[in-house]
């Protein structure tokens, strides 16, 4: 539409003569896009981006759609017609049209901030849920390509996180079979996801979206939110499997973000465009310009390996977006081609009379040939904007990565364009971009984040989902090995939150502070979509939070989360694969005793590093991890704060010369280890 309806004279003309027209950005302001948004997707049972909403001059809404043509076709009227019939309406039938919207706000109010009928969930709706939804889920399993659902297909990680979660869990109760069923589908679904088009297999990264359903062509744009859940399922999945084609897809995500989407200061940008010029000077930008291959520049860059690397990413003369009448329909990239794997690389390997090793070194070599040829096409528009919530999620994925990466074997060696470097540089980047959001989007004596920075802190004040995800990431941060700093951070950020966003009376958390009268709707969201919701979040940030302290405090997230829950009860009992997330934090908050890792020794010891990458080995969602330092003062003090049995079992092995690890379930303790390899074998019991 922005080029089609609002570039165009006609249509601006419509809307200079009788609107006053206003462009709002989602991202800056999702409050705004979720009134008008639920208004749409109410009035007509679905809804979706561009969202054109008319508005009365008190902004209640009055009608609205998603994608209009400029002018009438497809079956639907243009955006040109409806323009003037809506200028019609509000002429003839004034009254009648705000009353309508008078009406949808009052409704979507009530609809939109349910409470809690209770203090908790029912036992059998939180033991249960996740059973429900990897049932229904496991209904729309694509057995073909992976994936859950048909195209458009969308790399929606909550639905594998909850996948996982359900694995384990059966696993744990001795369902072998099923478990591995469950298992079998994340994989399958995994792979497909890093063999297609919609991963940059050059650059590295995921694209948005598949628009057909074997993975293939996508909508180009690349977003950050993306970039963290998928490196985070992907870093799951190598854990339990153990296999490098996971961790592979996870630092090829985070090698990415790490070239080309930090800023110096550290803060992480949101967003890569989808849309590029072909070439310097041209006039109108397409779709996917800047990743797209014809076979003859393969030729030409490629050289005696093009044949090898066309045969591996099925590059075509004609063009190689054909595996589906949805890929190309508008035959947009003919000539062109989408780089996907369609091959065992073994085989492939086999095939050109090469070991595996050197077959990989060639495709690197080539990848990296072609990297550099297209630096030089006009690249996508960089979304520059550092939004706290986003970066609370990759926060969260460098975190776990800098520890979880050491279970590879010492003998692993990737290709371009993973970066062959140490895991410790992952926590890095976690630290300094939580370093950034600290020091410049976080006021230390109202103790409140803003949104976003864009050279300088954004006017919208932070959301619910900044706060929740924010705390999500320092509590990675902190149990992979971060300092006390974050922890105690992520304590004063649910503090808070609690302030600001929690309905007290009536349970969960709203999405907005309130304080704004522009903003018509204050929802307590819960649908864990492309992003998880930040009840979800917060319902697991609450249950790790109560894990980690005794006392009131912990009682007080405990009761809260359960407050929480009770409020999504219809939603987790009726339609629980709309929100696979808060299915887990169900599941967390039932389990009788999370388990607790607690490693007491000198930061300073590379053994205690060792210790954190051996508790991070195996995949266990309800476990937390506590380090302490006996010598550090700051540390100790914070324990007999808030934990005074962390501070005893510190106090205990104060004087010991190796890292002491402790196994605890309401710390009650397994006898200590004292070398990496026995923590392992003692967390895979």
């Amino acid at each position: 539409m922005e080029v089609e309806s609002f570039e165009d004279e006609e249509v601006a003309k419509l809307l200079n003569d009788s609107f006053v027209s206003i462009k709002v950005d989602r991202e800056e302001r999702p409050d705004v896009d979720k009134v008008y948004m639920s208004f749409v997707q109410a009035l007509y049972g679905g809804g979706g981006w561009p969202l054109s909403v008319f508005l009365s001059p008190d902004l209640k809404p009055l009608m609205g759609g998603t994608y209009f043509p400029p002018n009438d076709n497809y079956g639907r009227p243009g955006f040109k017609t409806l323009l003037k019939k809506v200028k019609d309406a509000w002429d003839s039938k004034r009254d009648t049209l705000v009353k309508s919207g008078t009406y949808a706000i009052e409704e979507l109010t009530k609809a939109l901030s349910a409470s809690a009928g209770a203090d908790k969930l029912s036992d059998g709706i939180s033991r249960e849920a996740v059973s429900i939804c990897a049932k229904q889920l496991s209904r729309s399993y694509d057995s073909e390509f992976g994936g859950f659902g048909s195209a458009p297909k969308f790399p929606r990680p909550v639905e594998i996180q909850l996948m996982l979660y359900y694995f384990k869990k059966l696993k744990e109760s001795g369902k072998t079979s099923e478990a591995d069923e469950e298992q079998s589908m994340v994989l399958f679904s995994l792979q497909g996801m890093a063999n297609g088009g919609m991963h940059d297999h050059i650059g590295g990264g995921f694209h948005r979206y598949s628009v057909d359903e074997c993975w293939h062509v996508p909508h180009f744009e690349k977003m950050l939110y993306d970039q963290g859940q998928l490196a985070n399922v992907y870093l799951d999945g190598f854990i339990i499997t153990k296999d490098v084609i996971y961790s592979y897809v996870a630092k090829d995500i985070l090698d990415y973000l790490r070239r080309d989407m930090i800023a110096p200061e550290g803060g992480i940008f949101s967003a890569e465009d989808a849309d590029s010029f072909e070439f310097e000077g041209a006039k109108r930008k397409k779709e996917g310009a800047f990743y797209i291959w014809s076979s003859d520049e393969i030729d030409e860059v490629l050289g005696e390996n093009a044949d090898l690397f066309k045969e591996h990413y099925y590059v075509k003369k004609s063009g190689n977006c054909d595996l589906s009448s949805r890929s190309d329909p508008h035959n947009e990239f003919a000539g062109k081609n989408v780089l996907i794997e369609r091959n065992e690389m073994s085989a492939m390997a086999s095939k050109f009379s090469l070991s595996v090793e050197k077959y990989q070194e060639i495709l690197g070599e080539c990848r990296k040939k072609l990297f550099d040829v297209r630096l030089n096409r006009p690249k996508p528009h960089l979304d520059d904007k550092i939004i706290v919530s986003w970066n609370g999620l990759v926060i969260s994925s460098f975190a776990r990565a800098s520890k979880m990466l050491k279970a590879e074997p010492e003998s692993t060696k990737y290709c371009f364009p993973v970066v062959n470097s140490q895991p410790e540089e992952y926590i890095e980047v976690a630290e300094k971009a939580a370093l950034f959001i600290r020091g410049n989007l976080y006021d230390e004596q109202s103790r409140r984040l803003q949104h976003s920075y864009r050279q300088g802190p954004s006017k919208a004040p932070a959301f619910l989902d900044d706060y929740a995800f924010l705390i999500a990431g320092l509590l990675d941060l902190y149990e992979n090995g971060g300092g006390i700093e974050w922890l105690k951070w992520a304590i004063k950020l649910q503090e808070t939150q609690d302030e600001l966003y929690l309905d007290r009376e009536g349970g969960a958390y709203f999405n907005t502070e309130g304080q704004d009268s522009s903003v018509l709707l204050r929802v307590k969201e819960d649908h864990d979509g492309a992003e998880p919701s930040g009840n979800s979040v917060s319902a697991i940030n609450l249950v790790r939070l109560a894990s980690i302290v005794t006392g009131e405090k912990a009682d007080s997230y405990l009761n809260t989360a359960h407050r929480l829950l009770a409020v999504f009860e219809l939603r987790l009992r009726e339609m629980a694969v709309a929100v696979p997330l808060m299915c887990c934090a169900a599941d967390m908050i039932s389990v009788p005793s999370r388990k607790q890792v607690v490693l007491v020794g000198s930061k300073s010891s590379p053994e205690l590093n060792n210790m954190l990458s051996a508790a991070h080995s195996v995949y266990d969602p309800n476990k937390t991890v506590i380090h302490i330092d006996p010598s550090n003062s700051d540390e100790m003090e914070f324990w007999e704060e808030y934990n005074s049995n962390v501070a005893e079992m510190a106090k205990k092995n104060r004087n010991s010369e190796k890292v002491v690890a402790l196994v605890c379930q309401h710390f009650t303790c397994s006898p200590p280890v004292f070398d990496s390899s026995s923590l392992t074998r003692l967390l895979s019991k």
